[in-house]
């Protein structure tokens, strides 16, 4: 039976998600069965409870923005596997005369940033949860491109399954810079437990709330990641 590792003292951390300086547990080279089982138990019972919602959502997104109602794309998720994800469509499909699409602002309608600020255009990833695609709390799964961007720590991201909602996303979101956001990932993987897993996801509830750092500063989303300067791989 695989071992659960437990760490206590997440729980000694503020909400504002001050790292403490702690020693890093010793971390297996597997997804945990524990972890595996939560996800499996949590997304099933979210998507019985929320169907009705869901269903709804769908008609609301295909009378405001048309169809597909879901938008997919192959994102990398554990060790760099890849995967489609699944999301309610937020932006309009609009091109110039040349046949390239608008810039996000442009395509951004009023129903996408509601749908963004309040994620419900995270529930279809439920399903990829249940794939084993994905798991309810972990880095968030990024670009495909950003993989050859990646200092070898940051890279270490990829060591746990990616999430619908993380440690970066509960420590400021897309306010954050890309190396803050990687950096609280990687601190994430070298410290995952089960109470910081349920710890992150009664934060979020408290995020989404909020409706906290939803955009980028300056940003209609978030700008893409080209590589950290300062470091090399």
């Amino acid at each position: 039976m695989l071992s659960i590792i437990t760490y206590n003292a997440v729980w000694t951390f503020s909400f504002s998600g001050k790292m403490e300086d702690m020693p890093k547990p010793q971390r297996e080279n597997r997804i945990p069965f524990a972890k595996r089982l939560f996800d499996l138990v949590v997304s099933s019972l979210a998507l019985i409870v929320l169907s009705p919602f869901i269903a709804l959502t769908a008609v609301v997104v295909r009378i405001g923005l048309g169809s597909p109602v879901l938008f997919t794309q192959v994102r990398p998720g554990y060790r760099g596997k890849l995967f489609t994800i699944y999301k309610f469509r937020t932006m309009k499909d609009l091109r110039d005369a040349q046949g390239h699409l608008l810039p996000d602002a442009e395509r951004l309608t009023r129903l996408g940033r509601f749908l963004r600020a309040s994620s419900l255009d995270e529930w279809p990833e439920l399903i990829n949860i249940l794939r084993g695609d994905m798991s309810m709390v972990g880095p968030r799964p990024l670009l495909v491109a950003y993989l050859d961007r990646y200092t070898p720590e940051q890279a270490r991201r990829h060591d746990v399954l990616p999430g619908i909602t993380g440690w970066a996303q509960v420590n400021g979101r897309n306010a954050l810079t890309w190396e803050e956001k990687f950096t609280l990932d990687v601190w994430y993987v070298d410290h995952w437990s089960l109470g910081l897993d349920l710890r992150i996801l009664l934060m979020t509830v408290g995020k989404v709330l909020k409706r906290e750092s939803v955009n980028a500063p300056g940003q209609a989303t978030m700008s893409e990641f080209m590589g950290s300067p300062s470091e090399k791989k």
